[in-house]
């Protein structure tokens, strides 16, 4: 076997890439796609219109659902959660789910709320108990509920504050051909 399966989870799903674990009591729908090297925890739900990439790391108590996209290196905390449909109703389905896309690199912390339809940004950092109602860009930091901005992440994973400056060591950053870059100044 090419990946890692508990015994106590319902994988349905043949396109499961290389070296990825996925422990117990995890249900994988067939026409779900996962990478390589991904970390499935006890747990979780992934539905069929799902693409998960390479090296993703998905914590206990998350549900994946339909319309969902994490790109490579993504890190989705323990209980977060993903909504599908921007109106749902019991036994109505619409045409088609609203789609949400985790860019590579992205992490979400713990108990955040992603509503249905937005995009996270490449390296951004969404905290703890967020609630993201809007698109999220390229390695921005939101908390709060609802969210707001607060600051940027690094590439590395070095917090910035709004002004680019290194909440610890005070080090200053600039925006050069679309990365963040330390500055001599």
């Amino acid at each position: 076997m090419k990946y890692f399966c508990h015994k106590l989870s319902d994988v349905q799903s043949e396109k499961i890439g290389e070296g990825t674990r996925i422990w117990q009591f995890v249900v994988v729908l067939p026409d779900a796609v996962i990478g390589d090297n991904c970390n499935i925890n006890a747990h979780v739900f992934i539905e069929n219109d799902v693409e998960i990439g390479d090296n993703v790391t998905i914590k206990s108590g998350v549900q994946i659902w339909d319309g969902l996209r994490l790109q490579h290196n993504v890190f989705i905390g323990p209980n977060v959660t993903f909504t599908n449909d921007i109106v749902p109703r019991s036994k109505k389905y619409p045409k088609a789910f609203e789609k949400t896309i985790i860019k590579k690199g992205a992490s979400i912390g713990a108990n955040a709320t992603i509503i249905a339809g937005n995009e996270i940004g490449e390296f951004a950092l969404i905290g703890a108990g967020a609630v993201i109602t809007k698109p999220i860009g390229k390695n921005e930091l939101w908390v709060g509920n609802p969210a707001k901005i607060s600051g940027y992440v690094t590439r590395e994973g070095d917090i910035l504050d709004l002004n680019l400056i290194h909440k610890k060591s005070n080090k200053r950053y600039r925006w050069s051909n679309n990365e963040l870059v330390e500055t001599n100044d």
